[in-house]
Formats: C-alpha cells, structure tokens, sequence
C-alpha cells in the first residue's frame, strides 16, 4: 500500500486576541485528506523548520491577515494588518519546500506571499487601488473568476469559467516575468497564479478548502497538489 503524503500546514492566527493563539480552519485538514495526503499543522517554532522541510512531502501557506513587509507593496502602500510571529516562518517554509522542489500551494495571503517572493507586487486595499473592483472582502458572496487558456491550472480545473469564494481586501496587482497569472475576477483582479519551474508552486486567492472537488472547478487544486506531492 502506497504511503499516504505528508502535507504541513502553517497555522493561522488570531490577531484579534493579542497573537495568543493559533486559530485555522479545520476545511485545510479536510480537504487535504480527502485529496489523499496527511495534514499536519505547523507552528510558529523557527527551530522546527529544516525538519519540517526534510519530513514533509508539501506545504500549504493558508489564509490569514498578517503584517507583510513594505518592500512587497505598491509604492506608497503598506500593509494595515498587525504583525505576526508566523511570516518569519512561513517566509521560511515556502523558501526551504521550493528550494528543495516539492510542492507549495498558497492559499490567499499564502498566494500573496508566494507572489511577492518572486517580484510580484501588492496593495493593502484592492478597492481603492483598482477602478471597478469588486467587493472581493464577503465571505458571504461569490464572484465568478474567468481562468487564463493554456495555463497548468486551467487544466486542473478544466473549466473556463466559474464562481468563487473570495474574502481579501489585500491583492496582487503587479505580476512579475517570473510569475504567470492564472485566473482573474470579472473586474480583472488577480485571483490565481502559478510559478513555472517547480514541481508544483501555485497560489489561490480563493479558498478551494471550502469546495467539493467533485461538483465545483475551483476546489480541484487540492487533488493535483496532494498528487504531486505523493509523485515525489
């Protein structure tokens, strides 16, 4: 019986409580063992990270509102979150899984953090950068996002167009040449990205956690990341 990957997951926090707890949804878990792979959540311990990236088969950058440094926004621009004791970790997590080519899927700040590792560039508050946006911050609502033909997404979701779940005021805006925008909302908005040359190295401002890879597009990202990690 083949062995089931190992998938570490950073935890999140809540900020609102003074940065003393760890607070992430149990729908990462979920959806990582349903797309087969083991999900264990990671946290913030700086001298945990070189096993952590030996031991593990791939790495999930969940979620979460947290102080990003200013370098990675728009002239101008800065972030209007609290800090956190997880960005030097998880910093270090998607550098040492991505160095060692095994596979990294972030998931809102997880894919604003991978963007911006490799040149991207951000704003603290999409709406009022971006002429027309939608209100992507409603849990409640769905918008649809449009995938961009030929891309390796595209064909993981096999789909050309479909809704999401967005809640972000934060948003990539500027892709650099190392990145390749993969979806957009209808506003054109950055929803999805990957980066060409890894095993896997791709990022999601939705939240297919809370999709059923079965009856909805956007949730089979899970299924490809964990396949990719157990191809290792």
């Amino acid at each position: 019986m083949a062995r089931k990957p190992k998938i570490a997951v950073i935890m999140d926090e809540n900020t609102s409580t003074g940065g003393e707890r760890y607070d992430v949804s149990k729908h990462y878990f979920s959806a990582i063992g349903r797309a087969g792979g083991f999900a264990f959540g990671i946290p913030y311990a700086p001298d945990m990270v070189d096993d952590v990236i030996d031991e593990f088969d791939g790495f999930v950058s969940v979620g979460g509102r947290i102080n990003f440094p200013a370098e990675w926004y728009v002239e101008g621009d800065q972030s209007q979150y609290p800090p956190s004791d997880r960005l030097a970790v998880d910093m270090a997590l998607m550098k040492g899984f991505l160095g060692r080519n095994k596979p990294v899927l972030g998931i809102c700040n997880g894919m604003q953090m991978l963007a911006c590792l490799h040149g991207c560039r951000m704003v603290s508050d999409v709406r009022s950068f971006w002429s027309g946006a939608l209100d992507h911050d409603r849990a409640d609502v769905f918008h649809d996002v449009e995938m961009v033909a030929g891309t390796r997404m595209t064909g993981i979701v096999k789909a050309d167009r479909f809704s999401v779940n967005t809640f972000h005021r934060e948003a990539i805006v500027k892709a650099s040449d190392a990145v390749v925008v993969t979806a957009r909302g209808t506003d054109g908005v950055i929803e999805a990205i990957e980066v060409p040359g890894y095993a896997f190295a791709m990022g999601l401002q939705w939240h297919p956690e809370r999709l059923d890879p079965e009856s909805h597009p956007g949730g089979r990202v899970f299924d490809a990341f964990v396949a990719a990690a157990g191809a290792r």
